[in-house]
């Protein structure tokens, strides 16, 4: 990744910190695969930080193109409106630096890739009780 570049990566958000702990750990993932890159996390509800506070972390390390990518598997009302309009702000207190939004994770073929990979771990008791 380039120089004055940065992602955002941003999830749903919980109140449980082991569920946000793993959009933490997705962003290490990614800074280390990217050479050390301006990866900073997001949490669109109920924890901290929001987009623009990431967005911001992000221009204070040098950012001016920012992508907002959505740790989400389809575009819902977070995915498609929420979101947009909330990387519009954060761009709005930041001129001349681009806020752009990425797309859900979807059905990308390395999506069903980690289904098929936790299914085949599955094999385990079962959880019904």
């Amino acid at each position: 990744m380039s120089a004055g570049r940065a992602i955002v990566l941003v999830d749903h958000g919980s109140r449980r910190a082991e569920a946000n702990a793993v959009v933490e750990e997705v962003a290490a993932a990614l800074r280390e695969r990217l050479g050390g890159a301006v990866v900073e996390v997001a949490h669109l509800e109920l924890a901290p930080p929001d987009v623009g506070e990431a967005v911001a972390r992000c221009v204070a390390r040098g950012a001016a193109e920012v992508l907002v990518q959505p740790f989400f598997l389809a575009p819902g009302r977070h995915g498609a409106s929420d979101l947009a309009a909330l990387a519009a702000a954060a761009a709005a207190r930041h001129p001349g630096v681009s806020v752009r939004v990425g797309e859900p994770l979807g059905a990308h073929p390395r999506v069903v890739d980690a289904v098929l990979d936790r299914i085949s771990g599955a094999r385990g008791p079962s959880r019904t009780e």
